[in-house]
This record gives structure tokens, C-alpha cells and sequence, in this order.
């Protein structure tokens, strides 16, 4: 990197200056020129080149350029001093003044000697001193004053110019370090911007506070290194004030005019850079503490979660129903304590400070909503299901209630073998009476109308209390059979044993069924599905409006700007004629996209669920990205000539883009790698659901047509072959690799050598053939490097063979050809790529296979291999090779078909071979 070159400063030469053989002291020819005064001093002879130089370069960077440009005036003061003093201070400005010389004032030796010394020089060496300006030699400061005004001279020169050359220096420091110190300060401010703009945000709480923290003391610091520059130029800047009202009637010079605008500019620009940092920074620390907060609302969102699953939890497993009116009242009990826990109000909370980050225009809307969706859903579940438990607990209750007040208890309380006696069974039908006179003062209802009404939260231990019969029918039973048993008896009763029918524990065939769980659980499942499938599908809706209106934008202010006559006289010689290339296939991109793919995806708006079948239906239409993508480099070639042009920025200014066209040539690009991205999110939200067999095949399209272009991208790359590869079929794969040679015919040192020296090869496979190519990187106008394929072997696929593991190596394969004349062992750079080449390779092998399979062997043909299968090994080989001349589809037994190669026909004893498993029993020979 190119160092910057810092201009000369005072403290750099602070001892030279201190010298004071030249001076500044503010003083203006007639004309403007600015006035630098050499004084005598006695060892100017001896002055070091460097120092002379830094100190008159120095001097003469101080003025305005304005004032530079009209040209400087020197005064030499030699009066004390002899000729040979001023020949050298002469010679010295000829040779060395960097500035623009004007005129050039010398006063004279005043002794008589060397001023008639003097004026005998100047006439003999005025030509050796090379200067195109008048050199006048003065006799005295009063012919000085002929020439300068006395305001504009130092008392030393006969003038009233004040002048302090320690005052002086002291002031140019001072200026020049608190122009150093805005400078840095901007720097800082600079980079601390660029940083705070690179920051990645955090994930979570602590991480964030840290940074917060940390952005807070640097911005603290930086802050404060501002303020202590302004104070630094604002004393500064009353210092020169100050110093100018000293003397009000005399008119300050240009030199501290100039030092005073300077040090205004410098606090001016230092107040405009502590403004705009200002702003960034409070942009900055705002989405900090959003930041900030996002990381709290999800990190309380996370627990609240926990809770309420943990309470619903707890709420599913509150029975429905209790077995009497005590646990009934137990139940309602728990439920209202779990209804006052703090979860649910949290969740409310939670959800409210939500939707007060959303409305406070947080930059994560998209990420707080549904977290306060989600804590809602989750707060009405529970309140639903806490309403429907308390109504079937009332009922519950309820019928608890109107069960003990009923006859059903008081029947099954009365055992029956107390009944037998007179005594027993006079008791119980006085119960039985007592009991029927109440019944109709408490008006109950019949059993039966109980049993229909709450059948629905009645257990099954209380169905089995409700017997079929109606209420009245049960009592008049019974009390029919005690006054039976309560009239004197003659003979003994033997006890007998309870009807089934009253048995309070007997069995019932019907089961409760429950009512609502499995719709309300399918509501919710749906519910997590289409929230983030619509969120999806929106983002991939709005891209493809915002994709449509820059290829507009492209194409208008663009593309048809390149054919008005208004125009042309912008339009670079460079891009004549050259439209279709800088644009390729553009247009057709655009009318597909707007008149076609948008109006199918918004129509998918409200049912995600069909976007698969709208990729897919529009397969074919996506392939003209590949033309684009081809077309790519040669646009990018022709846009490096000719993208500064006026043309472009006059296109790009009318359009108010901000970036230039190169950037938005590349959108197609971007666009055709963002579907499948999208896809894969939709999928996710879309498991077992309607269209996830759509998506998952429309996201399998999609990868497959970029493969596609990134393969055409490397197949135009490709130099030297004679043939059209676009007669080659479908490019299947392309890589790079490894490989080494053997070939049968060769040299044998050459096939030995083969072995530890591969070759580094870029194969190409085809339908039809599989190319073989050396990659080369080659640089073009300086810019990255793009890759070459340099045509150097191909094979036919028809007389391909392949053996899928070499021993030594998991990663190599093995490609012959023509009868293992040539063998070429491959190695992949992982067992992935192998696997992947091996099975491409295999299923062109097999589809080739597929169309000699159409071919009808002889009937007596077959007969004899599967007779031959049966007998010798040497009379099925020679079947086999007979079979090979007529190239037929031979039918082998199970035995023999793992002996037999691919493609030949030879024994594993013969040849080394290639079993392919897939071919069920048929090898082609």
C-alpha cells in the first residue's frame, strides 16, 4: 500500500527556523505578492543544503495558492555583509527557491569597497545565476521603500510591520497541530464508524451487553478527544483574535487573516464531523439497545414458554370428572389455582411489551410478532380448555349432587339379606315411603333424563349407578317387594342373591367419548404451519416484485437509453453495436417474470401450499438463466471497458441509483440461487403436509437448473475442441481430479511412470462422451482470474467401461476403454464426489443398456447360454464370444452373472472386471 506523503511541518524543522535566515513575515508586494526576507546572518555560507531547502519550502507552502501563483518577492539584506555573501545567497535561490520568483531586492554592502565590489559582480555573474527575474541592487532601505510600502516592512527594513519570529513559530505550531489533531480526530471517528457499521449483533443477552458496553466507553472516549480538540481550537482561535485587537488601527496582515480562516475552517469541519458521527452513532446505539432488547424479550419469551407448557401440561391432567361431590370440588379447586399463577399474567405482559417494541418501530418486527402470537395462542388454549373444564366440572357436580338427593344411593344402601327379615324389610320400606313423600317437594327428575342430559361428562363408575329404568319404576319395584316381605310369614325365607340389574358395580358396554380434543389439536398443528409458510411466502411475493422493478429499471433507463439519437453522442465507441452482449437475454428474463412468474406466485398468496407446483410448471421457463449466465463474462469483459463512460453515469444519476450497473447486471445471477433457498424454508415449515411432495420436487428443480448453469459456466470455458459439444448430449458432471494413465500398447516405462505421477485433469462427462481437459487461470485487464479448460482426451461413452474400487484408495475409480487398451484411474477429492461420478456414470452405462435391451436375441441364442450355464465354464465363454460378434442381449443364469463383465464377456479369471448389480441378469456384449 502506497504510504501517504505528509507535508512539511513546522516542528519538523523547528532548530532551522529558530536560525531565522529567512523570514515570513506577512508583509505584500503592491501587487499581492507575498514578501520573504533573507536577513543578514553570518553563517548563511555555511548553511546545509537540506536545511536551506526545508526552510524555503517550508516559507513558501504558507501562503494562498492565490497568492503563490502571483509570484514571491526576496529581499536579500546584505548591508553589513561582503559580495561574496551575496553571490552565494544569490546562487543559492537560483538553485534552490521551489517557489514562483517575481522580483528579487538585494541591499548592497554598505562599505565602499565591496559595494563598488558588489556592483562589478552583479554585471559580471548576472548571467550565472539563470534567474528569469529582475535581480536590483538597492543602495539603502530608503530605495527599498521605492519599491515595497513601509506598512509592509519590519522595522529591521525601515517599515512599521510588527513582526515576533518567536511568535512567529510559536503560532504555526500551534496551527499545525490542531490541524494534525482534527485530522486524527476525523480518522478515528472514521474508522470507529466503519466498525460499528462491520458489527455483527449479538445472540444473546450478556454478549450484548458486553458490546453495548464496549461502543458506549469507546464512543465516551472519542467524545471526549472531540471535545478537548474543539477547546484546543477554540483557544487557539482567541489567542489570534486576541492578538489582531491589540493594535485596532493597524489592519491585520494577509498572512494572519489567512490564520484565522484557517483555524475557523478547521473548528468548522471538526463541529460537521462531530455532527454526522453524532447521527450515525445515535442510529447505531438505538439498534443497539433494540438489540438489547430483543435479547431480553426472547430470553423471557423463552422461559414464559416453559411455564405455560409446563402448565398446560399440568391442566391436561386434571380429570374431567370427579367420582363424587367432595373430589369434584377438589378439582375446581386445583383449577382455580392454576389459573392464579403468575405464568399467565407474564404471558399477557409479555406479549403487550411485544406490541409495544413493535409499535416503537423496532427493526425486529418479524421476529417479535409471532413469539406474540404464539404467547396468545397459548394463553387462549388454556383459557378455552380452563372454561370447558370448569362447565363440565359444574355439570359433574351437579349431577354428583342431584345423585345423592336422588333414590339411586339410598336403593343401593340397602342391602338385600337385612331385607329377609320382617323386622329388616320393614325398615326399609319405611325409608323407601319416607322418601318417595319428598321426592315430589324437590321435584326431581327422572334418572333417565339425567343419563341423556350429562351423558357426555358422566364416568363410567357413575353410569353403572344409573340403571335403564326410570326413578318411579326402581321405587315401585321395590317398594312392591318389601311389603311383600314385611307381611307375617308362615315359613322361613331363605336369603336370595341381588338382581344383577341392581348392582351398583355391574359393567357397562358404553365407553365416554370426548368431544373436541382431536379438532382443536388439528387447529393448532395448522396454526403453526401457515403462520410461517404465509410469512415465507410474502418475503418471496415482495423480492419477486422488488426483481421485476429493477430489471425495469435496467431495461428503461438502461438498455433503451442505448438506442435514442439523444444519446449516442454519450454512447462509447467500445459498446457500438454491442447491446446483446452487455445485456444478453435480459429482456426475455423481464417479460417472463412480469407478464408470467409474478402474477403465479401472488396468485399462491393465500394457499402456499401450490408455490411447488408453480416452480415446477414453469421448469422449462427458468432454463434462459443458463443463456444469461453464459452470456455473463463476455458482459463483464465489455463492461470493464467502457463502465466509467459518461453515458453510464449520466444513465445511473437519472435513475437515482446508487449503484452502478455492473452491480445490478448481477441480480439475475443472485435471483436464480435465492429460490431454492426459499424452497428449503418453506419445506421446513411444510412437513407432512398438503403440496410437501410439490416443494420437496420443486426444490429438487430448482438445484438441479443451478447446477446447470454453473455447469454451462465451465462448458464455454472449454478451448481446443474440434467438435460441437452441444451434440454430446446433456452435461452431466463436471470436476476436477487426479488421474493416471496406463495404456496395453504402450511403453512399459511409460506405464510404470504412469503410476506415481497423475495429472491434474477437469473432466467433463457427457451422455455421450467423457472429455478430459486441463484447467489454466488466466488473468484479463488486471482483474480476477478466470478459469480455461484446455481440451486434451475424450472417450465415447458406448465403449466406456468402469470399475468402481481401486485397491489402496477409497477415493479412486477406474475409466476403460476399448478393452482395457486405455485405463485411466481417477481419484476424487472425497468419496461424496466419487460416489456421486460412479453412480452418474453407471446410470449412462445402464441407459445405454436400456436401448440395446430393445433388440430381439434369437430364440435358439438364449436356449443355448442357459444350456451353456449349466454345463462348462470354455463352452459358455465361447457362446459369449460369439454372441459378441453379433452384439446381442444375452440372458445369464444367476451362477454366472456375477462372473461376467460389462460390456466384454470375458471371465474374472481372464481380465480384471466391473460388476454392475443393477442389470438383473443381462450384460450386453
Amino acid at each position: 500500500m502506497q504510504q501517504e506523503i505528509r507535508p512539511l511541518l513546522a516542528k519538523d524543522i523547528i532548530e532551522q527556523l529558530k536560525r531565522q535566515f529567512a523570514l515570513l513575515s506577512g508583509g505584500r508586494g503592491k501587487d499581492g505578492a507575498p514578501i520573504i526576507t533573507f536577513p543578514e546572518y553570518a553563517g548563511f555560507s555555511d548553511l546545509p543544503d537540506e536545511d536551506f531547502l526545508n526552510v524555503v519550502t517550508y516559507l513558501t507552502s504558507i501562503p494562498s495558492l492565490d497568492a503563490a501563483s502571483i509570484g514571491f518577492i526576496i529581499i536579500i539584506d546584505r548591508r553589513r555583509d561582503k559580495w561574496s555573501s551575496v553571490r552565494t545567497s544569490l546562487a543559492r535561490i537560483a538553485g534552490a527557491f521551489p517557489g514562483n520568483l517575481q522580483l528579487v531586492l538585494v541591499l548592497r554592502p554598505s562599505r565602499f569597497i565591496q559595494r563598488a565590489i558588489a556592483d562589478i559582480g552583479i554585471r559580471l555573474h548576472r548571467d550565472d545565476f539563470k534567474m528569469k527575474v529582475p535581480i536590483i541592487m538597492l543602495n539603502s532601505v530608503s530605495d527599498l521603500h521605492g519599491y515595497i510600502d513601509k506598512a509592509q516592512l519590519t522595522c529591521e527594513l525601515g517599515g512599521n510591520l510588527e513582526y515576533c519570529h518567536k511568535q512567529w513559530i510559536s503560532l504555526r505550531t500551534a496551527i499545525e497541530n490542531f490541524a494534525v489533531t482534527v485530522k486524527s480526530t476525523a480518522q478515528k471517528l472514521q474508522k470507529f464508524g466503519t466498525d460499528l457499521a462491520e458489527t455483527e449483533l449479538p445472540n444473546d443477552v450478556r454478549c450484548t451487553k458486553d458490546l453495548l458496553a464496549a461502543h458506549n466507553e469507546k464512543h465516551d472516549k472519542l467524545k471526549e478527544e472531540l471535545k478537548q480538540a474543539m477547546k484546543e481550537g477554540t483557544t487557539l482561535l482567541s489567542c489570534i483574535k486576541e492578538q489582531a485587537n491589540k493594535n485596532p488601527n493597524n489592519k491585520s496582515n494577509p498572512d494572519e487573516a489567512e490564520n484565522l480562516t484557517t483555524v475557523e475552517r478547521l473548528l468548522a469541519q471538526l463541529d460537521e464531523t462531530e455532527n454526522a458521527f453524532e447521527q450515525f452513532w445515535s442510529k447505531h446505539h438505538l439498534k443497539l439497545e433494540q438489540c438489547l432488547q430483543l435479547r431480553h424479550f426472547e430470553q423471557d419469551f423463552r422461559e414464559v414458554k416453559v411455564s405455560l407448557d409446563s402448565l398446560m401440561a399440568t391442566q391436561a391432567a386434571l380429570s374431567d370428572i370427579g367420582d363424587c361431590v367432595t373430589r369434584v370440588e377438589q378439582l375446581l379447586k386445583d383449577l382455580r389455582a392454576l389459573e392464579e399463577k403468575e405464568s399467565l399474567e407474564k404471558a399477557q405482559l409479555h406479549a403487550l411489551h411485544g406490541d409495544q417494541l413493535i409499535q416503537s418501530n423496532h427493526y425486529a418486527v418479524d421476529s417479535i410478532r409471532p413469539k406474540c402470537v404464539e404467547l396468545r395462542r397459548i394463553y387462549d388454549n388454556f383459557t378455552n380448555e380452563a372454561k370447558k373444564k370448569y362447565d363440565i366440572l359444574a355439570k359433574s357436580h351437579e349431577i354428583h349432587k342431584l345423585m345423592d338427593k336422588s333414590g339411586v344411593y339410598l336403593l343401593a344402601s340397602q342391602a338385600v339379606d337385612k331385607c329377609q327379615s320382617q323386622e329388616g324389610a320393614e325398615a326399609a320400606l319405611q325409608d323407601i315411603e319416607r322418601f318417595l313423600e319428598t321426592a315430589k317437594e324437590h321435584q326431581l327428575s327422572s334418572l333417565k333424563d339425567l343419563y341423556n342430559q350429562y351423558e357426555i361428562v358422566l364416568t363410567q363408575e357413575v353410569k353403572v349407578r344409573l340403571p335403564g329404568d326410570s326413578e318411579p319404576e326402581m321405587f315401585e319395584k321395590r317398594h312392591v317387594s318389601l311389603k311383600r316381605l314385611s307381611a307375617k310369614q308362615t315359613r322361613p325365607v331363605q336369603p336370595v342373591a341381588p338382581r344383577p340389574e341392581s348392582s351398583p358395580k355391574r359393567s357397562s358396554p358404553r365407553t365416554p367419548r370426548t368431544a373436541g380434543h382431536g379438532e382443536s389439536e388439528n387447529q393448532r398443528v395448522n396454526g403453526l404451519n401457515i403462520l410461517p409458510s404465509r410469512h415465507i411466502m410474502n418475503e418471496l411475493i415482495e423480492t419477486e416484485r422488488l426483481y421485476v422493478e429493477e430489471l425495469q429499471s435496467i431495461i428503461e433507463g438502461y438498455a433503451t437509453e442505448l438506442d435514442k439519437a439523444e444519446s449516442s453522442h454519450l454512447v462509447p465507441a467500445a459498446l457500438q453495436d454491442k447491446k446483446e452482449v452487455l445485456f444478453g437475454n435480459l429482456p426475455e428474463i423481464y417479460e417472463f417474470h412480469n407478464r408470467t412468474f409474478l402474477k403465479e406466485l401472488e396468485n399462491c398468496a393465500e394457499n402456499p401450499e401450490l408455490v411447488g407446483t408453480c416452480f415446477l410448471k414453469r421448469k422449462e421457463d427458468l432454463q434462459v438463466y443458463e443463456k444469461y449466465c453464459q452470456n455473463k463474462p463476455r458482459s463483464e469483459s465489455l463492461w470493464r471497458q467502457c463502465g466509467d463512460s459518461a453515458f453510464f453515469q449520466e444513465c445511473q444519476k437519472k435513475l437515482d441509483h446508487k449503484l452502478s450497473l455492473d452491480a445490478y447486471l448481477l441480480k439475475p445471477v443472485q435471483r436464480i440461487t435465492k429460490y431454492q433457498l426459499l424452497l428449503k424454508e418453506m419445506l421446513k415449515c411444510s412437513k407432512n403436509s398438503e403440496g410437501t411432495a410439490e416443494l420437496e420436487e420443486a426444490l429438487a428443480t430448482m438445484l438441479d437448473i443451478v447446477k446447470s448453469v454453473n455447469d454451462s459456466m465451465h462448458q464455454i470455458a472449454i478451448t481446443g475442441f474440434e467438435g460441437n459439444l452441444y451434440e454430446l448430449g446433456k452435461l452431466l458432471m463436471q470436476g476436477s481430479f487426479n488421474v493416471w494413465t496406463e495404456h496395453k500398447k504402450g511403453h512399459s516405462k511409460v506405464k510404470d511412470l504412469a503410476r506415481f505421477k497423475p495429472m491434474q485433469r477437469h473432466l467433463f462427462l457427457y451422455s455421450k462422451m467423457l472429455l478430459f481437459c486441463k484447467k489454466r487461470e488466466e488473468t484479463s485487464d488486471g482483474h480476477e482470474k478466470s478459469p480455461s479448460y484446455s481440451f486434451k482426451h475424450s472417450l465415447k461413452m458406448s465403449a466406456v467401461g468402469i470399475t468402481e474400487n481401486v485397491k489402496g484408495d477409497l477415493k479412486k475409480f477406474e475409466v476403460w476403454y476399448n478393452g482395457r487398451e486405455e485405463v485411466y484411474i481417477i481419484q476424487a477429492s472425497s468419496m461424496d464426489v466419487k460416489n456421486m461420478w460412479v453412480s452418474e456414470i453407471r446410470k449412462v452405462l445402464t441407459g445405454q443398456l436400456e436401448a440395446c435391451r430393445g433388440t430381439r436375441a434369437p430364440r435358439v441364442l438364449n436356449q443355448l447360454i442357459r444350456s451353456k450355464c449349466r454345463g462348462s465354464s470354455s463352452m459358455l465363454e465361447k457362446s459369449i464370444r460369439s454372441a459378441t460378434r453379433r452384439r446381442v442381449c444375452l440372458s445369464v443364469c444367476g451362477q454366472h452373472r456375477a462372473r461376467m463383465m460389462c460390456g466384454l464377456g470375458y471371465f474374472q479369471r481372464r481380465e480384471p472386471f466391473f460388476v454392475c448389480h443393477s442389470f438383473s441378469g443381462k450384460i450386453l456384449i
